[in-house]
């Protein structure tokens, strides 16, 4: 009898869900007996029984490809359990369709919500495996999640590329960099990018310590400044507050974005000229590079092997650069800051990387 592989995409999309998505179904083709569930829209596709039997040529040319041929989105975890106003049960609902698919393993891909939800489908009875994707490159236990790689080269890029215009225009540049919990993205970028100032959600910035960098690299005749920030990137006063107060602060802000409202915060500081710049969307979009490639084809062939030992509730990971698990029990909804104290932070601080503090 055939082994039925479920396999889903959930949260938001990266590069390389569909080399992993490629690397269960190759690997699980070579060495089992198998056949690939692709279930629609994440955990909703889950919910609502929306699945098709995948064929063997629909894995083929995907390697490349941006996004997910699976379809993705959202389902806060939080509200895995609420009774909503269609009156659908969620949990038990995906527990039949589950059943009704007549799987022998669910294989998710996704970020931390993604891998809570696992848990809870572990716990429930199901056997489950994840792989670590996300550009914040946030989830405990493994080195790196695939999607990382390729953000990093992209912000990198538009941290080049606005140098030339900063330059030329003698301006302070303002790049609002993804990641809203943890800071990875826009540390790896800011460095690789060469940015002066570095602010991450990890390390509380004063605004007056980044108007001090501004105004002493003019001293030096450097009239630009190329400052990389974290969305999620708070003040030293805004990280004292209470969530739900400073969240509410930020509503009634007329700035929606971080770099506005730092932008604004540093001309009352500096008469320099300041400008913003949000790539947004576009640092998860698009063909993975050759790491995350390989890297996620390497979770997906590794997926497929525990699959056939019948080894279940694991997530993939990179650990030291080897490939192996970890229990999902100890690493959902587990998160992986930024540590002040990392070695990359220090090296950027030995080489007069201001962040903020």
């Amino acid at each position: 009898m055939a082994t039925r592989i479920g396999i889903l995409t959930s949260g938001g999309d990266c590069p390389g869900l569909n080399a992993a998505i490629r690397g269960v179904a190759r690997a699980a083709y070579q060495t089992l007996d198998a056949e690939i569930i692709g279930i629609r829209a994440g955990y909703r596709g889950l919910i609502d029984g929306d699945y098709q039997l995948m064929q063997q040529s629909q894995f083929s040319g995907i390697l490349t490809m941006g996004g997910t041929i699976l379809g993705t989105s959202r389902t806060p975890f939080r509200n895995m359990r609420v009774v909503e106003e269609d009156n659908v049960d969620k949990v038990h609902a995906m527990k039949m369709n589950y059943r009704a698919m007549k799987l022998d393993c669910l294989v998710t891909l996704g970020g931390n919500g993604t891998h809570k939800t696992a848990n809870l489908l572990s716990r429930e009875g199901l056997n489950v495996i994840g792989l670590p994707k996300t550009i914040d490159n946030d989830i405990f236990g493994t080195d790196f999640t695939f999607g990382f790689h390729t953000a990093v080269d992209i912000a990198t890029d538009v941290i080049d590329r606005i140098h030339t215009t900063a330059a030329s225009h003698n301006r302070v540049m303002v790049i609002e960099i993804m990641g809203n919990k943890a800071g990875w993205l826009t540390l790896y970028a800011g460095i690789a990018g060469g940015a002066d100032v570095i602010l991450l959600p990890e390390i509380p910035y004063d605004i007056e310590k980044v108007a001090r960098v501004i105004e002493e690299r003019a001293k030096l005749n450097k009239n630009f400044t190329i400052i990389a920030v974290a969305e999620g990137a708070m003040s030293l006063e805004e990280a004292a507050m209470r969530k739900k107060d400073r969240e509410a602060m930020w509503k009634e802000d007329e700035f929606y974005h971080v770099s506005q409202r730092i932008a604004a915060r540093l001309q009352q500081h500096t008469a320099a000229e300041i400008r913003t710049v949000i790539p947004g969307h576009m640092q998860r979009g698009g063909s993975p590079c050759a790491y995350d490639r390989v890297l996620s084809t390497q979770f997906g062939v590794h997926a497929a092997h525990l699959i056939k030992e019948g080894r279940f509730s694991l997530s993939v990971a990179l650990k030291g650069g080897a490939i192996g698990e970890n229990k999902l029990e100890d690493i959902a909804g587990v998160p992986k800051p930024v540590d002040p104290e990392d070695q990359l932070v220090k090296s950027a601080r030995d080489m007069n990387v201001s962040f903020g503090d």
